[in-house]
């Protein structure tokens, strides 16, 4: 089964920019959620996919990825109404890999998260100066909570908040 091992963060300075090697933006569209299950679409670049996730144990969650047409992809965004999410993904190189940093868009704006895919649990990870507290399995920060109106609100004035004051 494909797993994903990955750990997440908040991300307390701006730092990280001078090292990004690239971006792209990216949509993603919740299309349903389920006892842990999440089913997500997706569009990157020229990529369009559909994505099916367990829930989480531990570090890892079963991933099921897979290429879509984009027609296809826009007709399933067509039912995710509220909840889309927008964001440029920098890729940016480290110690213990590669960080992927999102910049959240529209309802989420000012919302800034860290995290770095690993190929096992037990992998150290060096997190640079720039990284915050550790969000790993914190359900305010999953996507499909952050799109919860209720969580919202609160969540992105904390973040804002944690950013303003460089924590």
């Amino acid at each position: 089964m494909p797993l994903e091992i990955e750990r997440k963060f908040l991300v307390k300075t701006d730092a990280w920019r001078d090292h990004a090697t690239h971006a792209e933006r990216l949509r993603d569209g919740l299309v349903a959620r389920q006892d842990g299950l999440k089913v997500r679409v997706r569009c990157y670049g020229s990529r369009t996919t559909l994505c099916v996730k367990s829930g989480r144990r531990g570090l890892s969650r079963e991933e099921f990825e897979y290429d879509i047409p984009r027609d296809h992809a826009e007709a399933i965004f067509a039912h995710c109404a509220g909840r889309i999410i927008e964001k440029t993904r920098h890729y940016v190189p480290g110690e213990s890999g590669v960080w992927e940093i999102d910049v959240y868009h529209g309802a989420l704006d000012g919302i800034v998260i860290a995290e770095i895919e690993l190929p096992s649990e037990t992998t150290v990870v060096t997190p640079p100066d720039w990284v915050g507290d550790e969000v790993t399995g914190d359900p305010r920060y999953s996507k499909a909570n952050m799109l919860t109106e209720r969580l919202r609100a609160a969540t992105v004035r904390e973040l804002r908040r944690a950013r303003l004051a460089g924590l």
